[in-house]
């Protein structure tokens, strides 16, 4: 697993032993990016459920202004740290060692956010409840992109009425990608 693009580029990062974590494979965070590329640079970016804090670096490696991630396994917290060291990118990183829902009630008095990755253990239903919180949350703004990585078997019509719009989705082989945006 690496710096995909920017300054940070070809440093490899490290990743937790076991299956605690989902890196997302260097092709699809490629693809990922390439999708999402006009709204990195001088972004606020926010990645939930960060694991190793891949795609947070890989936002701030492209230009982001600032990230924020978020992760509760106290094991992956470490990890990002040092990966955050080790690509000199931690100036403009916060790392929250929170549960989901709280860490992003905290970060409400920051306002909207440019985009807003949700990575969660698959099939156990937080990419609904965080997207939940989200619609009723000024940290989604009407410009704000919110992508979640789930399954492949996640049925995309569990995401109505949630108050966002799905505008794209990208089905890999053992997941998707689903790209929002908030009902204006």
């Amino acid at each position: 697993m690496r710096v995909i693009a920017g300054s940070a580029r070809r440093i490899q990062l490290n990743s937790l032993e076991g299956d605690a974590t989902r890196p997302t494979l260097d092709r699809y965070k490629e693809t990922l990016f390439n999708t999402m590329q006009t709204y990195i640079p001088g972004s606020y970016f926010i990645d939930v459920f960060a694991g190793t804090g891949a795609i947070g670096i890989e936002a701030l490696s492209r230009g982001a202004a600032r990230a924020v991630f978020i992760e509760n396994n106290k094991k992956a917290l470490a990890v990002i740290n040092e990966n955050l060291e080790k690509t000199h990118l931690k100036e403009n990183a916060e790392v929250i060692g929170s549960d989901a829902i709280s860490a992003l009630m905290r970060l409400e008095k920051d306002g909207p956010a440019d985009v807003i990755f949700i990575d969660p253990p698959y099939n156990r239903g937080l990419e609904l409840q965080t997207l939940k919180l989200l619609g009723d949350s000024c940290l989604a703004g009407e410009d704000t992109l919110v992508v979640v990585e789930a399954s492949n078997n996640t049925e995309l019509s569990e995401f109505e009425g949630l108050g966002f719009n799905i505008i794209k989705t990208k089905d890999y082989r053992t997941n998707r990608h689903i790209f929002f945006t908030k009902e204006v």
